[in-house]
Parts: structure tokens; sequence; C-alpha cells
């Protein structure tokens, strides 16, 4: 009971890091109808991850915010063959705020070390927005993330190797 206290202590006031999965996007039709299904029947290579962000501050509400990296344009065609191919496509991250927790696909992976905005924001100014799919995608956006968040490395591996 006494470490259960010591944890909630130890978390009071710092910015809670969950890693959400979501469907890859793809243009619309048969290409989305796959990525759907394959987001459906918990494909790991085939979601997409980011990482969100629930604010602790003593003097204003929590906010829950989205960190992720993405496509530029992920529903363009063009796009999908060049990530295919395993080709560079221009990339961008994306900082937006939600209104409430995904439901699924969502894990508590720890506590920022300090601010955790402020941690991320200085995270996307040097990310590299290149992406190329399976060297410098979102789950490295995600990992490495996560690991200036909270210290802990390649969070994605673990997450996998529990059948989350």
């Amino acid at each position: 009971m006494a470490s259960l206290l010591s944890k909630a202590n130890l978390a009071r006031g710092r910015d809670e890091v969950y890693v959400a999965a979501m469907p890859l996007r793809a243009t619309k039709g048969p290409a989305q109808l796959v990525m759907s299904s394959a987001y459906s029947l918990n494909f790991w290579d085939f979601q997409h991850f980011m990482v969100i962000l629930k604010t602790s501050s003593p003097i204003s509400p929590p906010q829950v915010l989205v960190f992720d990296f993405q496509p530029n344009d992920p529903e363009d065609i063009y796009v999908a063959l060049a990530v295919l191919s395993g080709k560079t496509v221009p990339g961008t991250v994306l900082v937006r705020k939600m209104k409430t927790m995904p439901r699924r696909k969502c894990w508590l992976v720890g506590y920022s070390k300090a601010d955790g905005v402020g941690i991320a924001n200085e995270f996307n100014k040097n990310w590299d927005t290149n992406l190329r799919v399976g060297l410098h995608d979102c789950r490295d956006y995600t990992n490495g993330l996560v690991k200036q968040l909270t210290g802990e490395k390649d969070v994605l591996r673990r997450l996998r190797s529990t059948g989350s």
C-alpha cells in the first residue's frame, strides 16, 4: 500500500504520457478498407502510432494533446506508392488538442520527467521531417518522444511484447 501511495505522490504534478494507435490513413476506397481492416485485426505493422500528453497543472484544467508524425498528405495515392517503394516523402509533425482520450488502443506508459509540453516542443524542433517507412516514421517518432519525456527506450517494443 505504501508503494502505491509513493507512486501517486511521485506522479502528482507531472504530465501523463500515453501511446495510442490508429488506423493508417489511405486513399478512399479499397486502400482505406485494407488499412481499417488491418487495424481492426490488430496487425501491429499497419497502425499509426502517436504520443498523447494529459497535462497536469495546479492553475489550469488538464489538456489532452496529441503529438504525431505522418506524411504531409497521407491520402495521396502518389505518396502511398512512394512509401511502398521505400522512398522518402515529405512529412509533418502535428500537435493538436483532443476533447477526450481514445477508448481503444491507448496505453499509459509513464509520466513526464518535467514539463511535457516543453519537452515535446523542443523535440519537435529538432525532428527531421523526411519520412521513410521502416527507417524514420511514426514509430521512430513515438519511441523518441517517449524516451525524451519519460526516459523509457523503445516503448513500442514493450507494448508489442505484452500483447497490448
